[in-house]
């Protein structure tokens, strides 16, 4: 991707500033909670899945995580950073797209579309754009594990301006495309035993 073609998030996460990101997020306490909340949110239903996409995957914890509870998963890993890309190859079955959520292409369809901690750094003038990509490459389920606020705030990110928004993410996305309804949510609180920084998992399904 030309550089001079990217947004000023995409350039952040491209650059060192990504980079550094892995070694703030690489450990197996972090890996053993995303598996514990993936778990609460997702086997409970029963919901049969045999492919993922994770739009921003970083190191793939949290691809490794859903490895653990549907085994052999195809898996697509979409991320921007090419360091953590190099993290990614080491994942079973996995296809690795390096380049931005934004801008990426595919025919594909997925059973699983999953999203975490990645809206919040996406400008809000983007997300139509996106919530649409997000659409055409769900087949059954998608999973929004982000920072959760009622109205739109613009936050102070590393001490960086315009690089995290939070907001109501799914509730926006079920506004616009009506053939989706949420059929589970769950909060994970930082002073939990297994702690995912005040994170809302939001799992809405698809109905043609």
């Amino acid at each position: 991707m030309h550089k001079n073609l990217m947004n000023s998030q995409e350039k952040l996460w491209q650059s060192q500033f990504g980079s550094n990101y892995i070694s703030r997020n690489n450990s197996d306490q972090l890996l053993k909670s995303k598996i514990f909340h993936f778990l609460k949110i997702m086997r409970g239903g029963g919901y049969k899945i045999n492919s993922i996409i994770e739009l921003g995957s970083n190191i793939g914890l949290n691809l490794i995580a859903l490895n653990r509870i549907y085994k052999n998963l195809l898996i697509t890993a979409v991320e921007i950073n090419k360091k953590a890309c190099f993290y990614l190859s080491k994942i079973k079955n996995v296809k690795i797209i390096n380049d931005s959520i934004l801008k990426f292409k595919t025919r594909r369809k997925f059973d699983l579309v999953l999203m975490s901690g990645i809206l919040i750094h996406i400008a809000p003038k983007n997300l139509p754009k996106l919530y649409k990509k997000i659409d055409k490459l769900s087949k059954k389920y998608i999973l929004i594990c982000e920072y959760y606020n009622p109205h739109p705030v613009n936050i102070l990110y590393r001490g960086k301006k315009n690089q995290m928004f939070k907001r109501d993410f799914a509730g926006e996305f079920l506004k616009i495309y009506k053939n989706y309804k949420l059929i589970d949510y769950r909060f994970a609180y930082h002073l939990d035993k297994y702690p995912l920084d005040d994170v809302s998992f939001f799992l809405l399904k698809k109905f043609k």
